[in-house]
Formats: C-alpha cells, structure tokens, sequence
C-alpha cells in the first residue's frame, strides 16, 4: 500500500509541471478574449474579488489555518501583489495598448534568467553551468517561437516598458513567494494574496476610471475561466511548485508558456506555425529539461 502510494505521489509530481504549463498558458488565451469587453484593471479587479470571495468559503468550510500576525499577512500581500497585481496588470495592460499575447509571453518567458541569477544570493541555490545552458536555449527557443509574431504594432514604448515590469514582478514574486511564504496554508493564504490583489487592482481601475463591463458571452466566458482554471488553478499550482522545488527549477518552466500560447493560437485562432518554429518548441523543451533535472550525486 506504502509503495502504491508512493508511485502515485511521484506519478502527480511528475505531471504537476505540465499541466500548470498547459493552465498558465490559457490565461493570455483568456486576456485576448477578454480584454475587448473591459479595461485590463477592471478585469483583473472584479476577476481577484470573485477568486478571494471563494477562496475564502473554500478555507473557512474546510477549516484552514489561517496566518498568525500581520507579518505573515503582510508577506502573503506582497508576494500576492507582486505574482497578480504586477504581473498579470502589465501583461493585461500590455495586451489592450496592443501588443499581442505572444510578444507579452516572450517577455515574461525571460523570467527563469532573472530568477536563477538572483536565487544563488537570495535563496542559497546553486546553478549548474548545464542549467545555465537549459536557460540560454530556453530563450533561444522562445525567441524563434514567437519573433514571427512581432510587427509594427508592438513597437510602442509603453506597452513594452508593461511587459518588463510584469518581468519584474513575476520574478520578484516568485522569489518572495519562495522566501517568505514557506509552511503557510495554501488555501487561506491564497485567500489572502487575492484580497490584496483585488484590493489594489480595484484601486488602479478606480484611478483610471474606466470601469465600464461589456458583459458579453465571450467576457463571461473569460471571466470564469481565468477565475476557476488560472486563479484557483494554476496560481495555486504554481505554489505548490514553488513550495516543493528549487524556484530557479520553477521558473525554468515559464519557458514553454510561449510555445504552447502559439500552439493554442493556432488551434484556436488559425495562426499557423512555420518549421523553424517548431524546432524553437524543441530547443525549448530542451532546455527546460537541463533546467529541471535534479542534480544527482
């Protein structure tokens, strides 16, 4: 029973990583559909108040522990402002002053380079020189995926100075989030980091001003994807990931978000895909798996 246990606990964790890729990826998927019918902080605001609201029921009802003091509270609100609020707000704003959802991906896909230079000072790991290889190929492999995507649209300033910031933030995130965040209850504090996400999302669509909803089948639809499959899903996913491995490991697996936004493109939206870029999907994968490989004696 012991062994049979065991075997399915390895078999969850090995395919853990790939469905938070396949979740993660959705969600520029969810911006395109939504962002047409609200502003990118209105969304997000009434997107985190909905996902705190049952997160909150889902701790309550299953009697989770909820974090001691206002330290706790207060490093849960930042690594959950950082991960929502800064990251998801400059992809989203990004994507409405038109830069598509590929070049946003590129951007954020150089997350694992940030993350694994500042984790051996931060966070104590050590990286490889064959996991420094993985990244190198990994942005290799994103960049031939998406540059097909670029144009002439995606070359205003302010929507690339966006998506570096959403860079910084999921980056940062993902590193606080390792640091600060150990041994506390997921589900309360996933409650928690929503309400602050909520909150301040909430404030920056208030200051904006723009908070007109077209609440069209394709916004509903998005709206609750992102809220039950990205929010309640893969952000929680993405902690336990965090939680249970080395962050730079974690990070490395933003790599194949890209490829596999492009492959739900064209799926979806007829964007076909040129052989080039299918050997960058390759190279990716490559060099998500020199990342990801545990060190062995």
């Amino acid at each position: 029973m012991v062994g049979a246990a065991e075997a399915r606990a390895g078999g969850l964790a090995l395919l853990a990583p790939a469905v938070f890729v396949l979740l993660w990826s959705t969600g520029f998927i969810g911006a395109k559909l939504g962002l047409p019918h609200a502003a990118a902080f209105t969304f997000l605001g009434v997107r985190f108040l909905i996902t705190a609201v049952i997160m909150t029921g889902i701790a309550v009802a299953t009697g989770a522990r909820w974090p001691a003091g206002p330290r706790q509270l207060g490093h849960l609100a930042v690594a959950g402002c950082l991960i929502n609020t800064v990251y998801l707000g400059g992809v989203f704003a990004a994507i409405g002053l038109g830069i598509t959802a590929g070049t946003s991906a590129l951007i954020a896909s150089l997350q694992p380079v940030l993350v694994a230079a500042a984790a051996g000072p931060l966070l104590g790991e050590r990286v490889s020189r064959t996991q420094m290889l993985g990244l190198v190929l990994g942005v290799a492999g994103c960049a031939t995926v998406v540059w097909p995507k670029l144009g002439s649209p995606e070359g205003n300033l302010p929507g690339l100075v966006l998506c570096v910031v959403a860079l910084l933030g999921i980056s940062a995130g993902t590193l606080y989030q390792k640091r600060f965040c150990q041994g506390i209850d997921l589900r309360s504090g996933n409650a928690v980091q929503f309400w602050a996400s909520a909150v301040t999302t909430g404030a920056v669509a208030l200051a904006i001003g723009d908070l007109d909803i077209d609440w069209a089948p394709a916004f509903v639809f998005a709206l609750l994807w992102l809220v039950l499959v990205l929010s309640l899903g893969a952000v929680t996913l993405l902690y336990v990931l965090i939680r249970r491995g080395a962050a730079s490991r974690v990070s490395a697996l933003f790599f194949l978000v890209p490829p596999t936004t492009a492959l739900m493109a064209w799926v979806l939206f007829d964007e076909r895909l040129l052989p080039f870029q299918l050997a960058g999907m390759a190279v990716v994968a490559v060099g998500v798996a020199l990342v990801t490989a545990r060190r062995t004696a």
